[in-house]
């Protein structure tokens, strides 16, 4: 017997619909023919047709790790601020957040961007690695002052307690780092604070297509370091 919808919060949604059927994807298709050799330029491609095509910040990427022996996995959201000759690269907190611990025990992640606009995701997943203090800071001197001033400020994933004063903690540890660098103009970026670049062994582009028969091709790296690309089913 089927289990009775009303008892449940979320069931079957689609958007502001009011109906239970989803959206059908209508906006475009991917052939093998369209396709790059290498995964990097293929991502550089649609990367550069979603800023064209407006996507909302589509450097928005979700960061996936997992932590071992337990195997629990986290995902956040995060900004994708680099992408080179080896990989995709963000920035972020490697002394407290959870993030850290995760790749402490298991140096690998995977990345999802969706980009609705043009009904199309990229899939990464590879091992990690960390920048060094150099590449890191030629990022960091980009930034705005007060968030160079929050990198320092935040130990990141750790608790603030209510009794403590909760978000008042996080704003005197802002304070206190304002003074600290009150007459310093180029703050220097913080040791534990860096960015992180995924090796990707896998790449997946995805297009939508009309009744979730969508295209989708993976590229695999091998052993002599050449892609392999893969046509996978919906």
């Amino acid at each position: 017997m089927a289990a009775n919808s009303s008892s449940k919060l979320i069931f079957a949604p689609a958007g502001n619909k009011n109906t239970v059927q989803a959206d059908q994807y209508t906006k475009g298709a991917l052939e093998r023919s369209q396709l790059s050799p290498f995964p990097f330029t293929q991502f550089h491609v649609w990367f550069s047709a979603a800023q064209s095509g407006h996507v909302y910040q589509p450097e928005t990427v979700c960061l996936s790790t997992a932590h071992l022996p337990s195997g629990r996995v986290s995902s956040r959201y995060v900004y994708l601020k680099e992408l080179d000759e080896k990989g995709f690269v963000i920035y972020s907190n490697w002394g407290t957040s959870r993030k850290a611990e995760d790749v402490l025990s298991n140096p690998r992640a995977a990345l999802a961007f969706w980009w609705h606009e043009q009904e199309r995701q990229v899939r990464v997943e590879g091992s990690v690695e960390r920048l060094d203090a150099s590449e890191s800071q030629s990022y960091y001197v980009l930034r705005a002052r007060g968030s160079k001033i929050g990198a320092w400020a935040s130990a990141q994933s750790t608790v603030l307690p209510e009794e403590e004063g909760g978000r008042e903690v996080l704003d005197r540890r802002v304070k206190d780092v304002e003074k600290r660098f009150k007459d310093v103009e180029d703050i220097p970026v913080p040791e534990f604070w860096g960015g992180l670049r995924v090796l990707p062994e896998t790449v997946e582009f995805w297009q939508g297509r009309e009744s979730r028969l969508h295209d989708r091709f993976r590229y695999m790296r091998n052993e002599e370091g050449t892609w392999k690309i893969e046509r996978l089913s919906p």
